[in-house]
């Protein structure tokens, strides 16, 4: 069983503490408390160089230096603290560093609430039991054979045709009803080969409907979104090797992803409001009339201090659009402003919760969106970013390289 060491504060006098345990056990992991003893905590917060106000927080900085000394036995690492509490951030934020820089134990950090559900710690406790124990499926740098991957994600489900370590067709279509989606897009992906489905050789599922999608077809694999999409994009950015970071704003939430030789090790996913997504470029491009594949290049034209956008609300963001336009603003203006809103939302949300190493690689299909990709890039002291080819279907290409090599399909 994967041990997974609680290094948090205040979830063990709340509900939170048995929403974290039983997601764990949905996937084959038991969360451990590194045990200490009062002389110690003092001692860890010195070398630590830090001394919380909170004794809790105290006692989070002891049990991880109790990880990085050895002294507790962790396979991975989850670090959570109340999102009400500045200084918890803070702490949670240096133990991640600090367990990161000083060990090669996978790490996961999470904000809590006093109703936080273990359905919603599910993909994170998913994602670091499938780091520690499918470590050589994730370290796959070539696809061999005839695999299908399949991405059935909240907006758009993405179909992916691999063979022999090339992309060979693709899919893309509206998610609506499941399973008539995702044939669909098998159908496209297929459309220009002599293949069928029933020629492949292996088939792996990601996304929201992966497990339904997964059950039917009958699929070896059947895995969370992060890992997935992380291989994807480091095989697609040719960046198997070294350290990366991966950014995919989705159409309802975002994924940061930090990848070392192809494996990810930290990873953070969310945000406050659908004003930081792709929903909210898709409702402003309808607003102004245009396609969302033209709300790239008209943002381009634009300069988005002429058209502010003063709140974090999806709803109110788009009045925000509205008053500007009805001033006399310009389309451009408002296009920029909206993926200039986007991108700091993601940043002051996640970015700046996590270790950006460079290259950073961004996917999904708001990549596609080249106003939002120069926002990211402002936003971040203009370092360069890197949109992969095929980077619309990122997980789909992430299912099918890590599906290769588990054996032929069973009649």
């Amino acid at each position: 069983m994967v041990r997974i060491a609680l290094v948090s504060c205040g979830t063990e006098y709340s509900g939170v503490q048995r929403e974290i345990e039983k997601a764990a056990l949905t996937f084959g992991a038991e969360i451990i408390l590194p045990e200490i003893d009062l002389d110690y905590i003092e001692q860890a917060c010195s070398k630590f160089g830090f001394s919380a106000q909170s004794s809790s927080l105290k006692l989070m900085i002891a049990r991880a230096m109790s990880i990085v000394e050895g002294k507790t036995k962790a396979d991975a690492v989850f670090i959570a603290t109340c999102f009400r509490c500045a200084e918890g951030a803070l702490v949670r934020n240096a133990v991640r560093k600090f367990i990161q820089d000083n060990t090669r134990i996978p790490v996961v950090t999470y904000s809590f609430t006093e109703r936080t559900k273990a359905d919603e710690l599910f993909i994170r406790m998913e994602a670091l039991a499938t780091t520690v124990t499918r470590r050589n499926i994730l370290a796959r740098e070539k696809q061999e054979g005839l695999t299908l991957g399949i991405d059935s994600g909240s907006t758009t489900t993405k179909v992916v045709a691999m063979e022999n370590n090339k992309v060979i067709g693709t899919g893309w279509t509206e998610t609506k009803d499941i399973m008539e989606s995702v044939y669909i897009g098998i159908d496209e992906s297929f459309a220009d080969t002599e293949y069928s489905i029933d020629d492949v050789d292996g088939i792996g599922t990601t996304g929201y409907g992966r497990i339904n999608i997964g059950k039917k077809l009958n699929a070896e694999l059947i895995q969370e979104e992060l890992s997935v999409n992380a291989k994807g994009a480091v095989y697609l950015a040719d960046h198997q090797k070294g350290e990366a970071t991966v950014l995919d704003i989705g159409g309802m939430d975002n994924k940061v992803i930090t990848v070392n030789n192809g494996i990810p090790d930290n990873f953070t996913m969310g945000g406050i409001c659908a004003g930081a997504s792709g929903r909210f470029l898709d409702m402003t491009s309808r607003r102004l009339d245009v396609s969302i594949e033209e709300l790239g290049p008209l943002a381009l034209k634009g300069d988005y201090h002429n058209a502010l956008l003063n709140s974090y609300c999806i709803v109110f963001g788009i009045q925000d659009l509205v008053t500007t336009l009805a001033a006399g603003g310009s389309k451009a203006d408002a296009a920029a402003a909206a993926c200039h809103s986007v991108a700091e939302q993601v940043y002051e949300q996640q970015l700046q919760e996590i270790d950006l190493r460079e290259p950073l690689i961004q996917v999904g299909g708001t990549s596609l969106i080249s106003g939002l990709i120069k926002a990211v890039s402002e936003m971040l002291g203009g370092i360069d970013i890197i949109v992969p080819q095929y980077s619309q279907h990122i997980g789909a290409v992430g299912a099918a390289l890590l599906v290769s090599g588990m054996g032929h399909r069973q009649e």
